[in-house]
């Protein structure tokens, strides 16, 4: 699996022009005058694909409650990610940083810093509209990311590459899902859209850059890559994804019953196939012998690689 230094040069390039032909404005490309953000709205409404709407608490609400509890949900989610794409802003620069000159991989970059700007600003714009006392990561998942994952960018970037795909992964997976059952409120379909659109290019620069960098690996960075891969997906893809207590605290719902939705088996199906993904290069790329499977297994996201 192994990627040429000329493919993945012309690679880069070439996903630098689709970011200069393709690239979206947080305010002029969403319109966000088009329609109220109502948490009565009944759109709101969670859907089949989340486990918090399979419980017999969720499904006994009024309809305005089940609608300002998806509407939290979706908030929810975008601050997170807002969260989690500023961090990887700061990683990328520092990353970028040290590049010499006559790299590709800087404008790419840069590219990329610039649109994850625009999503945050759309992200929190939606989360300023809503009018819900929205919450993101708990302070001290949010004090690791700045102490932990920033200086990987610097000293292992395979590693901080793999953060990048444990963030990204699994909200694209659910985006994509969402967009193929259809949504109808249009300020979330474009917002959706775009985020999807944009972060296709992100995710394939850094699974190229995994398969590019992985193979030239020392038998220490390998290993300890393959062990910590599963640990930070695992943990990652529960905090984009599941009925987390501090959005339960802040939604109103009860405690038992965001337990009984994260512990549900649809909740850990979810996260399973969240990560295949990345599950799928690790296969590729080596990564998965009996230790890391193991791990995998622990952390509730081992499913046979396709």
């Amino acid at each position: 699996m192994a990627v040429t230094a000329d493919s993945f040069d012309a690679l880069v390039q070439r996903l630098s022009r689709q970011s200069v032909e393709r690239h979206h404005d947080a305010f002029a490309d969403v319109d966000w005058d088009a329609e109220a953000l109502d948490p009565a709205d009944p759109r709101w409404r969670i859907d089949d694909l989340d486990p918090l709407a399979a419980t017999a608490w969720y499904r006994s609400q009024p309809p305005e409650v089940r609608s300002r509890i998806g509407l939290h949900r979706i908030a929810t989610a975008m601050r997170t990610g807002w969260e989690f794409e500023n961090v990887l802003q700061r990683g990328l620069l520092a990353y970028a940083y040290r590049l010499p000159n006559h790299r590709p991989e800087f404008r790419f970059l840069h590219h990329e810093v610039a649109e994850e700007s625009h999503h945050t600003m759309m992200f929190q714009e939606f989360v300023d509209r809503c009018g819900l006392p929205v919450s993101g990561l708990p302070r001290r998942i949010k004090l690791a990311a700045e102490l932990l994952v920033v200086p990987l960018a610097r000293v292992f970037p395979a590693l901080f590459f793999m953060f990048v795909l444990g963030g990204e992964d699994p909200i694209d997976h659910v985006q994509r899902q969402r967009l193929r059952t259809g949504i109808e409120h249009p300020v979330l379909e474009q917002v959706i859209r775009i985020h999807v659109t944009e972060e296709a290019r992100h995710l394939s620069f850094a699974r190229h850059y995994l398969e590019r960098q992985v193979p030239r690996l020392g038998p220490v960075g390998r290993r300890i890559l393959s062990l910590a891969t599963p640990v930070l997906l695992g943990v990652m893809a529960r905090q984009m994804l599941a009925t987390t207590p501090w959005f339960a605290r802040a939604a109103g719902v009860p405690a038992d019953v965001a337990r009984e939705a994260r512990r549900s088996a649809q909740a850990r199906d979810l996260v399973r196939r969240s990560v295949a993904k990345t599950r799928r290069l690790c296969g590729g790329l080596g990564l998965l012998d009996p230790a890391a499977e193991a791990l995998w297994q622990v952390m509730g996201i081992w499913g046979q690689p396709e």
